[in-house]
């Protein structure tokens, strides 16, 4: 880890985050570690799912599909850009994988009730797999509302235009927001907006940036770390 990295990993005074009213987390390999494998399973049925859309070959489905990420955000938003896809079909399709990985976390769920302020899921996932998760996890109830893919029409994280519907959906003022994601330029635009950004885990190997003001390798220590018992609301 470089020594800039180390710097922001380094957790801030609670002192430092008591404006915070709105806590926005991203959802998959945020909410949970990516070691518990959930998105590997969805990752599995998109090349599959674009394998037999396209009519490729699994290695260059697989490299379209990277292609589709970096260029539109998503896999969907690049199938629709180039192809004939219904949406909702993929949607369905993709993210219908078992759960069995996901470990239910009540200490999570504990450190969120104790978080002040509201908390939101910002997530390019479908609705459906987002209630599926969350109650897995034993979180539902501690969010005051989910913005999905579709909440997005379809247009995911990172575009600048989600971001204002997720603000404008929840009444959510950035200067006193902080927002929680595992893929580095997703939290561009929350910064550019005026947000607080953490980056959860290693950024998948992708470029970190001045955006990000924070790293946390695991976000239930993070929060735990900032709101230790003695400092909590």
């Amino acid at each position: 880890m470089t020594q800039a990295a180390e710097a922001l990993t380094a957790v801030p005074n609670a002192d430092d985050w008591s404006g915070v009213g709105s806590w926005i987390f991203d959802m998959d390999d945020t909410l949970y570690p990516k070691e518990q494998g959930v998105m590997a399973l969805v990752q599995a049925r998109i090349n599959a799912f674009i394998i037999d859309a396209v009519g490729l070959p699994k290695d260059e489905a697989l490299v379209l599909q990277k292609s589709f990420l970096h260029e539109y955000g998503t896999s969907l938003a690049g199938l629709m850009a180039n192809y004939a896809v219904d949406p909702e079909h993929f949607l369905r399709d993709v993210h219908d994988v078992p759960l069995d990985s996901l470990e239910p976390n009540p200490a999570l769920a504990d450190m969120l009730d104790r978080l002040p302020g509201r908390k939101f899921v910002f997530t390019n996932g479908a609705r459906f797999h987002a209630d599926r998760v969350l109650a897995r996890i034993g979180i539902t109830d501690r969010f005051d509302g989910v913005f999905a893919i579709e909440d997005m029409d379809l247009v995911p994280k990172p575009a600048p235009a989600t971001f204002r519907r997720l603000l404008d959906a929840f009444d959510i003022d950035p200067a006193s927001a902080v927002f929680f994601e595992d893929t580095p330029q997703n939290l561009a635009p929350g910064k550019a907006l005026g947000m607080r950004t953490v980056l959860i885990g290693d950024g998948h190997g992708r470029p970190l940036g001045p955006h990000i003001d924070h790293i946390a390798p695991d976000l239930l220590n993070f929060l735990t770390d900032l709101f230790p018992e003695e400092t909590r609301p």
